[in-house]
C-alpha cells in the first residue's frame, strides 16, 4: 500500500541505481530518522549517524557487487551525523567503521 507523499516525512537522503530507481532513503518524521530500503521501512532511530552509516554501507555493498549506486544526502543529515560521532569522540569515518564491526560481530547466545 502506497503512503501519500505528505505522510512520508522530510526527505534527507536518496540512494539510486544507474537508471535512477530509488533503492533507499532517509526521511525525518516525528523526531525520528526513518530508513527505507527496497521500498520498505527497515528501521527508525534518533541517531542520524546510525541511519546514514547504514545507508552508506548499502551503497558500498551495491558498488562492491558491480552495481552503480549514487547516494546524495542533505547538509542537515550530514551535520547531525557528524555531530553525533564527535560527541562519541570519533570522526564520522571512525563511527562507520565501529558500526560495521559491531554489525559483523558474531551473534552471542541468546541473540
Amino acid at each position: 500500500m502506497a503512503i501519500p507523499a505528505d505522510k512520508l516525512g522530510e526527505p534527507h537522503a536518496q540512494l539510486r541505481d544507474a537508471q535512477g530507481k530509488l533503492l533507499g532513503g532517509i526521511v525525518f518524521k516525528d523526531g525520528q530518522w526513518v530508513l527505507g530500503l527496497d521500498g520498505r521501512i527497515v528501521g527508525e532511530s534518533h541517531s542520524a549517524a546510525h541511519v546514514l552509516a547504514i545507508l552508506k554501507r548499502a551503497a558500498a555493498l551495491a558498488r562492491a557487487e558491480g552495481r552503480e549506486a549514487t547516494l546524495v544526502f542533505s547538509a542537515t543529515l550530514r551535520a547531525a551525523a557528524h555531530q553525533e560521532a564527535a560527541a562519541q569522540g570519533l570522526d564520522f569515518d571512525a563511527f562507520q567503521e565501529k558500526l560495521a564491526a559491531e554489525m559483523n560481530a558474531p551473534a552471542t547466545p541468546g541473540d
